[in-house]
């Protein structure tokens, strides 16, 4: 919960997503495995969300670049919700490896 927290609060301090990445990879291999399911899934966040942001910035040269931002933002937030609500209930991300939600 602490690293979906760290991403949240990282919208704003950029900083802590940095903390909750390195968190993520250094507790993956040491947890139970429906754990490691959600250590998949905020690490995949995270460098997915980055790639988006980066292309999202490239596009605001093309205008369209700040509305794929703010999609970028809801996408980065309704996965963290979700993973989470996931936590909270103690049940396994259903599908770690997706692009999506």
């Amino acid at each position: 919960q602490v690293i979906y927290v760290l991403y949240l609060v990282g919208l704003v301090i950029g900083i802590s997503g940095l903390v909750g990445i390195v968190l993520a990879y250094v507790n993956r291999r040491k947890s139970e495995a429906w754990v490691e399911t959600h250590y998949t899934y905020i690490i995949r966040t995270f460098w997915i969300g980055l790639l988006y942001a980066l292309v999202s910035c490239v596009l605001i040269l093309a205008f369209i670049g700040m509305f794929l931002l703010f999609a970028v933002a809801v996408w980065f937030i309704a996965r963290c919700i979700i993973g989470l609500q996931a936590v909270g209930r103690g049940e396994p991300v259903r599908n770690p490896q997706s692009w999506l939600i």
